[in-house]
């Protein structure tokens, strides 16, 4: 605590005592169970971090009527059958020392989608359609809005009944009562419309029936966004202006402040803010509420490690910080920062893969570098191994260091071969493409681990049978990984062809002209063509998809099609490579079967996958051993896949 006095210290929100300043802000965690209801697994995944240390677990958005089922796999906080779910919840987290609020929410017109297909009707302050979604919503008439505000006074009464210690009125990301709030979205010309007093009326008869109904011994609280940060939405001087009005009523215990808006493509980019955002960039924004106020101030925002905390606290930017994709990246990391091993945390990179990239995909979160969880019920805690086990690990990229680090951790003996001189894998290019270097920390967090558990590496050491056979292990984890994909080209002797691991080695000149060939349309197309933009080049990216980067989740696609845009580089979409000659690249329309002609091309720089290296698998082949294949050496896909499959099969060895 003497490293952190501020971040570790108690805080006082209404009639709850906080034990510490980090807080698992409210997020949608895609584990609801039928019907809404909490479950076993989203209870493990909460329990986890409460466990981990953190002072406040906000749970996630629950709906508190029909109209409010913005996704099918929402929590729900409108009738008694929640009720249960909530008390368990509690039980498990208050439990743990942690205290426990939930959200209560209504999307209005920011509607994702449906448990069956359909678009239902959405509502809003005004019939002002959302740009994100394409949706036109109904103007709440006068007994809809009276009628809604009741529904949340009962919602946040279920969570009192529940167990839950406070309510979260969610008014932040263009949700319901932030379309009352901006004067952009709010055209009413009733009691509800106009004057900012006027557009904060709704949101304040919210906190007053939640108010009147949970009494004094409840916390009510509030979120907001502190800036859209897209300049249709709600502004700065409105978001202060409120947080001041409700601070003066005193309707709320705390404020919780973020930056953005789900209502377009540049305000949903903050509601995940991935690793080209700077750490802490949303301190500002409680700041300007914190200095207005008299009640606490939570800010969210990119807040990855201790040490940013705890200036944003100690600077008085805010009084705690939400510090959400850290506590998904390692739960543990507020009882290692109390115990002073900060070193020991394993830091959030911000690629927004398996957590918000989940929720997108109707999965439950996850994170590429810990996936235990979301899985806490099958991996949380590591059984040890009923025998120690020799075991040899045959490649040291992210899946490899994972499996080496969780069998030491289970008690095996452990040696992890790698054929190059430094652990990594392909995370190693993957640092060098612009705005990337922060996903090199993978390496960093997965080498702590293999030193923190014992494991005996060896570099430079390509494994073969005869390895295999003079170390005499009990078990070969083969995790050799995969190189670019090279498939014949028509007219490649005539013409300059790279590949993308080239590129990125400074092992290839390109010209001035280049042509990227993306087959992935992946990290690895955008990011080439914007490191080759940034070099000064002519770039056209040619992707073999209907969108720019579509296997990449919405926030970092909408980001790399910005970049795109302001370097200038020419996209190609449904673009086939057909050919190339000395100077121009051959294209096909996928759809169309229409030539694409792209002249005074320097070069083409390939991005068309990889293949597996594989080989070890026939080498070993007959050997009386216990043989297991992960990541790309498997099949070619992404570090998440590898780093689960390392811990799925160090867990059963």
């Amino acid at each position: 605590m003497a490293q952190f006095p501020h971040l570790m210290a108690p805080l006082q929100i209404g009639p709850v005592t906080v034990r510490n300043r980090i807080v698992s802000t409210g997020h949608d965690t895609g584990m609801s169970e039928h019907g809404g209801l909490i479950g076993d697994q989203l209870i493990a995944y909460q329990q986890a971090r409460a466990k981990g240390g953190a002072g406040l677990i906000v749970l996630q958005v629950a709906a508190i009527s029909d109209s409010a089922f913005y996704t099918s796999h929402i929590i729900q906080a409108m009738n008694d059958e929640c009720i249960p779910g909530y008390q368990r919840m509690a039980d498990a987290v208050l439990g743990e020392g942690a205290s426990c609020f939930g959200q209560i929410f209504h999307p209005g017109r920011e509607m994702l989608g449906s448990a069956d297909g359909t678009l239902g009707v959405s509502w809003s302050a005004s019939s002002v359609a959302n740009e994100r979604y394409h949706v036109k919503p109904r103007a709440m008439t006068t007994d809809v809005i009276r009628q809604t505000i009741q529904d949340y006074a009962a919602a946040a009464e279920r969570l009192k009944r529940g167990g839950i210690q406070g309510a979260e009125i969610v008014a932040s990301h263009g949700y319901l009562p932030a379309q009352f709030l901006s004067a952009q979205i709010n055209h009413r010309e009733d009691d509800y419309g106009g004057s900012p007093e006027n557009r904060l009326r709704f949101l304040r008869e919210i906190l007053e029936a939640v108010r009147d109904r949970v009494g004094p011994d409840f916390v009510v609280g509030a979120r907001i966004s502190g800036d859209d940060k897209d300049g249709i939405g709600l502004e700065p001087d409105e978001c202060h202006a409120a947080c001041v009005a409700l601070d003066q009523a005193g309707l709320v215990d705390y404020l919780s402040v973020v930056a953005g808006s789900s209502a377009t493509r540049s305000g949903s980019f903050h509601i995940v803010p991935p690793m080209y955002q700077e750490a802490g960039y949303t301190a500002p924004l409680g700041r300007a509420v914190k200095d207005n106020v008299s009640v606490p101030v939570i800010v969210t925002g990119r807040i990855n490690q201790p040490q940013i905390a705890e200036q944003i606290i100690a600077g008085g930017d805010a009084d705690a910080c939400g510090m959400t994709r850290s506590l998904i990246c390692d739960p543990m990391m507020p009882a290692k920062t109390l115990a002073g091993d900060s070193d020991d945390i394993r830091a959030c990179i911000a690629c927004n893969q398996a957590c918000i990239g989940h929720f997108f995909m109707g999965a439950a979160i996850s994170c590429i570098q810990h996936p235990e969880t979301g899985r806490e019920r099958d991996y949380e805690p590591q059984e040890a191994a009923r025998a120690s086990r020799k075991v040899l690990i045959a490649g040291g990229g992210p899946g490899g260091m994972k499996a080496a680090a969780v069998a030491a951790e289970r008690g095996h003996e452990v040696i992890l071969f790698e054929a190059g001189p430094q652990l990594g894998g392909q995370a190693l290019l993957a640092q060098l493409l612009p705005g990337r270097a922060e996903f090199g920390g993978i390496v960093t967090n997965l080498s702590h681990e293999l030193e923190r558990a014992g494991v005996t590496v060896r570099l430079n050491t390509r494994v073969d049978r005869a390895l295999v056979e003079s170390e005499a292990p009990d078990a070969v984890v083969i995790a050799t990984g995969a190189v670019p994909s090279e498939p014949e080209i028509e007219g490649a002797g005539e013409g300059h062809v790279v590949n993308a691991w080239q590129v990125l080695r400074g092992e290839a000149n390109v010209g001035q002209s280049v042509v990227v060939a993306d087959f992935r349309c992946d990290w690895i197309g955008v990011g080439l063509a914007e490191k080759l933009a940034l070099d000064g080049c002519r770039v056209q990216l040619a992707f073999n998809g209907s969108q720019l980067a579509e296997n990449l989740m919405q926030y970092l696609r909408d980001h790399a099609a910005a970049r795109m845009f302001d370097l200038g580089v020419e996209l190609h979409s449904y673009a086939r490579l057909y050919g190339v000659d000395s100077d121009t690249v051959y294209l096909e329309h996928a759809m169309a079967r229409k030539p694409i002609v792209c002249e005074g091309v320097d070069t083409l720089v390939t991005a068309l996958g990889h293949e597996s290296v594989d080989n070890l698998e026939g080498e070993l082949d007959g050997m009386n051993i216990e043989l297991h294949m992960i990541g790309d050496c498997l099949a070619p896909r992404t570090a998440e896949e590898a780093v689960l499959e390392g811990l799925k099969v160090a867990s059963a060895l």
